[in-house]
């Protein structure tokens, strides 16, 4: 079982406490401009329009979202997997990792893989909006080098508090995966013990092994 729980809030006097309250993300993903506490959700889809580089928004804070091109291919397989599940059970959207998603009011996350199950669209319909103001019911995170421990705790938390139902955190160093259910219940899973996205996505499984072996050998740090 493998814990994780939220950082408390700090009061930002310096670059340090800033840096703190945002999970201990290194300072070269922390953009300020705008100033940090004055972003919006405008501002990620005018910088991602603008620059083709995408943000987290947090605490009013626009947080560069690190993404390889490994930890790219892998979120592409599992979409790819998933999009194959879902064509003989239709039972909802899945998003890329461009896919901005509202977790609350400020708050602008965007997983790597992301499940929003039909239930949460009446009738179906999916507004035109640029970020979806909707929490994901499984949200996928493939970690990256500058990923902290920290970043993802509250990450974790924020999912949670939004309604999401259950996350998985990918390892590709280790080779491993960790489902959350809750921020404080989390199973850790290797190459031999399939992820399983019940009740979720009843039926649908993820085998590890299987998927780094598709994603072939990740490059050397």
């Amino acid at each position: 079982m493998t814990t994780l729980l939220a950082p408390p809030r700090v009061k930002i006097v310096t670059v340090a406490d800033l840096l703190r309250q945002l999970g201990d993300v290194p300072p070269e993903r922390v953009r300020f401009d705008p100033i940090p506490g004055t972003a919006t959700v405008d501002d990620v889809i005018a910088v991602e329009a603008r620059e083709d580089v995408l943000c987290e928004l947090v605490d009013g804070v626009l947080v560069e979202k690190p993404m390889g091109q490994y930890e790219s291919r892998l979120a592409a397989l599992i979409i790819h997997l998933l999009y194959n599940f879902l064509d003989k059970n239709d039972l909802g959207i899945v998003l890329a990792p461009d896919g901005p998603m509202r977790l609350a009011a400020g708050s602008v996350r965007l997983p790597d893989v992301s499940f929003v199950s039909w239930a949460k669209f009446p009738d179906r319909k999916i507004t035109p909006d640029a970020i979806l103001n909707h929490a994901p019911d499984l949200a996928i995170e493939v970690l990256s080098k500058s990923n902290t421990r920290k970043e993802m705790e509250r990450k974790l938390a924020e999912y949670f508090a939004a309604g999401t139902s259950l996350v998985w955190y990918i390892d590709p160093k280790a080779r491993t995966a960790v489902a959350y259910t809750a921020p404080d219940q989390g199973r850790t899973h290797t190459e031999d013990q399939p992820l399983d996205a019940s009740p979720v996505l009843p039926g649908f499984t993820l085998s590890l092994r299987q998927l780094f072996a598709r994603a072939g050998a990740a490059p050397e740090e």
